[in-house]
């Protein structure tokens, strides 16, 4: 069920928080655990069971490898070769799940030959859940995870706020707040969940879904298009992706915070980053830490001179845009990250600067173009828009008469105001004890407002970060 579903919002949230704390006001802490492992699973099950023994038995498997890693009487090399295998059965899991097709299609694209696969639908979540039973196995060889029950891991991995589209949690952030007792409720906690979650919700269904109509109908058309409506389009994108995806975090954040339980903060506005390397300190940033601790970092980070630094950068955002998705689009859209990370770095240890605006304006609109090739089908489509942004002969610029592109033009000045101007949702996911207890009146109002004015346009529209 999708967080802006009337079945999410009126039902599964609040009878899950009400048993939730039903059981822990009678101190049953194991059973209020195991509650939210079923409703965890139930609502990973919501759109089909067909993949739930997949989740279970990866669940199985992960825990038991990692208990065996933290186990000192098995040698270093059994421990190497058991963690290598763990790290095999979850890429394998993913690879064929996801990339099988791609690669059987690449294959009879390059040899010419006629292998046949049938369509393997992808699971929910699999790329989310993957990194975090990766990253736990390599902490387990690490003996990071020594103690850690199997419940608690099972809810580490389950707990529905987080596990569709993220934040990708780390288990030391996680498994502390599910171990020992539970906290009692909280009214002001819940009143900041509410706000968040309504946050989420009107960034989703209010902007994001609006965004999306100017966007489809620019991407997905095949005719000419326009200058004007090239940059329509790539800009609603820019804007409907952003206000998408920080709109699923926020609702997953404020949804936990309902139980207690703090996420990580995954957006801390990107569009004001003035350089690409601040971007990414901005945007996923729980998918940035991932990539730099368990993929960069043991690549071999900035510990082997330059030009492997540089490699080793690239690699990473190469690496970080296929786990997007099995598409050379998504392989592209990675290989420019890489490549402005790397010319940033140049240009930064060299001593360059150039003016804030300037560079602002270099970041903003870099990002905006390599979310065409994010957002393209094919390299036909991202050549259709991209060449109608260079195309400025065509005089749309200045011929704004069509209503629909003046709307959208209003929108995408407001969103760029909002984006700019406007506070992140950290604020509200930072505040003190004190903070929030004296925002329960305010909180739950700005809650019942906001959701009723979201249930005006809300639908089953669903989040873009679904597909990955």
């Amino acid at each position: 069920m999708l967080f802006n579903s009337y079945e999410y919002l009126l039902a599964f949230l609040p009878i899950s928080a009400i048993l939730y704390f039903t059981l822990i006001r009678q101190g049953w802490m194991t059973s209020a655990k195991v509650w939210l492992v079923i409703a965890s699973l139930a609502f990973y099950s919501w759109w089909g069971l067909a993949y739930l023994p997949l989740i279970t038995f990866s669940i199985f498997v992960n825990y038991a490898t990692g208990t065996a890693l933290s186990i000192a009487r098995i040698s270093q090399q059994g421990r190497k070769g058991l963690l290598a295998a763990g790290i095999v059965f979850n890429l394998g899991l993913l690879g064929y799940f996801k990339y099988a097709n791609f690669f059987v299609d690449n294959l009879n694209n390059l040899t010419g030959s006629d292998i046949h696969l049938a369509r393997i639908a992808l699971p929910l979540a699999i790329s989310f859940f993957t990194f975090q039973k990766i990253a736990y196995l390599i902490d387990s060889y690490r003996a990071e995870t020594v103690g850690y029950n199997f419940l608690d891991y099972a809810l580490f991995v389950t707990f529905f706020p987080q596990l569709i589209a993220g934040p990708i949690v780390h288990h030391k952030e996680m498994v502390r707040q599910f171990a020992g007792k539970l906290s009692p409720r909280d009214y002001g906690s819940i009143a900041t969940g509410l706000s968040v979650l309504s946050i989420g919700l009107f960034k989703k269904v209010m902007i994001a879904d609006t965004f999306a109509v100017f966007a489809d109908s620019g991407f997905d058309d095949t005719t000419s298009i326009t200058c004007l409506g090239a940059w329509v389009a790539s800009l609603s994108y820019t804007f409907q992706l952003y206000f998408d995806f920080s709109g699923y975090a926020d609702m997953a954040i404020g949804s936990a915070l309902i139980f207690n339980i703090k996420l990580p903060i995954n957006f801390n506005s990107p569009y004001q980053a003035i350089e690409i390397q601040d971007f990414w300190r901005r945007w996923h940033i729980t998918l940035s830490r991932f990539l730099r601790d368990y993929l960069y970092i043991p690549l071999g980070g900035n510990r082997h001179g330059k030009l492997a630094t540089y490699t080793n950068l690239f690699l990473t955002f190469l690496i970080g845009g296929l786990w997007h998705g099995a598409s050379w689009m998504f392989v592209i859209w990675g290989a420019m990250h890489g490549a402005a990370v790397v010319v940033h770095r140049v240009w930064s240890q060299a001593g360059r600067t150039m003016p804030t605006i300037l560079a602002w304006l270099l970041t903003f609109n870099f990002v905006n173009i390599a979310w065409v090739f994010f957002r393209a089908k094919d390299m036909t489509s991202a050549r259709r828009i991209l060449s109608g942004m260079a195309d400025l002969g065509d005089g749309s610029l200045f011929k704004m008469f069509d209503i629909d592109q003046r709307y959208a033009t209003i929108l995408i000045g407001v969103a760029l105001g909002i984006v700019l101007l406007g506070k992140p949702t950290v604020v509200f996911c930072t505040q003190s004890d004190h903070e929030e207890r004296s925002s329960v009146i305010s909180g739950a109002a700005l809650a019942i407002s906001l959701v009723a004015m979201s249930f005006v346009t809300a639908g089953a529209s669903q989040f873009l970060y679904f597909n990955f």
